[in-house]
């Protein structure tokens, strides 16, 4: 997690096909520490890319315009851009995270 300028670089390893959708808990991946987001989107034609942006947008409490993916479309280790977040926005990623949070 990284700002630069005025957005926000976060790093997320998704679990597509998951039974339930689920944005919580770490992974040590190539980007650092990262964002674990589960979705029930399957791997197929950018769909579980998409579902983890807008779950990343939502438990972020942002637009999901705000969010793109800026590297890791056929991985399941992504990077993804938050544009103008707010001042408090990297505490609520970090509870998320690295916290409790569900």
């Amino acid at each position: 997690m990284a700002a630069v300028d005025d957005t926000l670089t976060v790093a997320v390893r998704v679990k597509p096909g998951a039974s339930r959708a689920r944005v919580g808990g770490r992974f040590d991946g190539p980007h650092g520490p990262a964002l674990v987001i589960a979705v029930t989107a399957p791997a197929v034609d950018g769909r579980a890319t998409e579902a983890a942006r807008r779950a990343l947008a939502d438990a972020l409490g942002v637009r999901p315009a705000v969010v793109s993916l800026r590297t890791g479309a056929a991985s399941r280790d992504k990077l993804f851009l938050v544009e103008r977040p707010s001042p408090g926005l990297p505490d609520v990623l970090r509870r998320l995270r690295d916290g409790s949070a569900e």
